[in-house]
């Protein structure tokens, strides 16, 4: 009897000794993950305020109008007529020098996925829009992340201070962890924007990365161009009414038209997935520059996570 208490004792003490082991093992296995991918935890709070965002873009177009076709400002209170000219039945940027140079910090996405996007837009937009369209370079396809100087409120420089810039934003660069992400949806705003709006599936969230790059940057701009959460990628301009075809076009076979396209873009790439793992400084040295293949600088660098 004394040795079946022995046992019974012995064991309780190896059942208990297992537990506390177990548990000791979960809690530095979860502060492991969340080290390795600081902001995964922020992603579905993210993601929620994202969809917001892109339900109330999505309802733009109709509650505005093609307000495009009026050549009307941009998203970035800038005039049209001011950066597009129409020579030989196509659109051409008017490049203008900024000054100061913007500087931006940005989201690469690689050809890898940019060249199938690119080239779904150009297939669906090109047939009635090709003298009124302009079609983001997919070499530069971007998410804008923060801005040290935008041309709303700019924020003069010296070269010094730009790589004291420079440096501050490769340190937060090396500890965010590479994004994974999918197409929620394709929308045309009421300024003629063809935007690709996206969710985070795994990575460091937006938020967080805008956040660390407003600690890194503390003279940037205090209102910045884009919403905490928001994802989004240019991926084209409309600038223009569609050609004629056998029916004339009026407002509302216009507008439908529109949709139209955008609805058949969505049904070919909507959930693509991507890998975003570069970070870019950027110095545009023209307005829009990257928007408008205009003159830039970029520094890459590898999201390190």
């Amino acid at each position: 009897m004394a040795r079946v208490r022995n046992w019974f004792n012995e064991s309780k003490s190896a059942a208990l000794i297992w537990f506390i082991s177990l548990i000791i093992f979960l809690v530095i296995f979860r502060m492991a993950s969340q080290h390795s991918n600081p902001s995964s935890s922020d992603v579905p709070d993210s993601n929620a305020e994202r969809l917001r965002l892109y339900d109330k873009m999505s309802r733009d177009l109709d509650e505005h109008g093609p307000l495009f076709l009026k050549h009307g400002e941009t998203s970035q209170s800038l005039l049209l007529s001011d950066l597009f000219d129409f020579k030989n039945g196509s659109v051409t940027p008017a490049l203008k020098a900024a000054n100061p140079p913007v500087r931006a910090t940005v989201l690469h996405m690689t050809t890898e996925y940019s060249l199938p996007i690119s080239k779904a837009v150009k297939d669906i937009f090109s047939p009635t829009l090709s003298e009124v369209i302009w079609f983001q370079n997919p070499e530069v396809y971007h998410f804008s992340m923060f801005h040290a100087s935008h041309h709303i409120m700019p924020v003069p420089a010296s070269q010094e201070e730009i790589e004291t810039e420079v440096n501050a934003v490769e340190t937060v660069t090396k500890k965010l962890c590479a994004m994974r992400i999918i197409l929620d949806r394709v929308i045309l705003t009421s300024t003629g924007v063809l935007l690709g709006c996206w969710q985070v599936i795994s990575g460091t969230d937006p938020v967080t990365i805008r956040s660390r790059l407003r600690n890194a940057l503390p003279h940037a701009p205090e209102k910045q161009l884009y919403a905490p959460a928001i994802l989004h990628t240019s991926l084209a301009r409309i600038l223009g009414h569609p050609k004629n075809s056998s029916e004339e076009w009026d407002p509302a076979s216009e507008l439908k038209h529109f949709h139209e396209l955008v609805a058949r873009l969505n049904n070919r790439i909507r959930g693509t997935k991507a890998t975003i793992s570069e970070l870019w400084y950027v110095e545009e040295y023209d307005v829009l520059a990257l928007a408008l293949d205009g003159k830039m600088k970029i520094r890459r660098f590898h999201m390190g996570c």
